[in-house]
């Protein structure tokens, strides 16, 4: 699990969903949906400090910084370690918010040619990322 503090920045809330933005630090912003509000949960509050966790197996690897895709959550990141296995391998990404870490499958790393040092960009979808107080 990729596990991340920060500060809640800024909420959107329509009927019972919330759009949440956490501030990781000056450079990184993370937005999450949630089913939600600030009246139905007491954390939910701008300034507040969060926990935002991810699975290794929904974060998206792109060598494309600049691609055009319905994914908000990106982060630029360099490749520090690749653990391959028969079927999936671990990719270890050093980015300004941490070390992210993502598991693809094997046959796709080959497929995309990544390799350690390699500039990438990780990306989360909204409905994939979790909080926590």
């Amino acid at each position: 699990m990729n596990v991340f503090s920060g500060h809640i920045s800024d909420i959107q809330v329509s009927n019972s969903l919330s759009i949440v933005s956490v501030k990781i630090n000056d450079y990184n912003l993370l937005k999450t949906i949630l089913l939600e509000t600030p009246e139905t949960a007491s954390h939910l509050k701008k300034g507040n400090q969060i926990t935002v966790l991810f699975k290794e197996t929904e974060v998206i690897i792109s060598k494309e910084e600049n691609i055009l895709i319905s994914v908000e959550n990106k982060i630029k990141a360099t490749i520090k370690n690749i653990e391959k296995g028969a079927l999936l391998s671990k990719v270890i990404l050093e980015s300004s918010i941490g070390e992210i870490v993502a598991l693809i499958t094997s046959e796709i790393l080959d497929e995309l040619s990544l390799e350690k040092d390699q500039k990438v960009v990780a990306m989360i979808k909204v409905n994939e990322i979790m909080l926590s107080r």
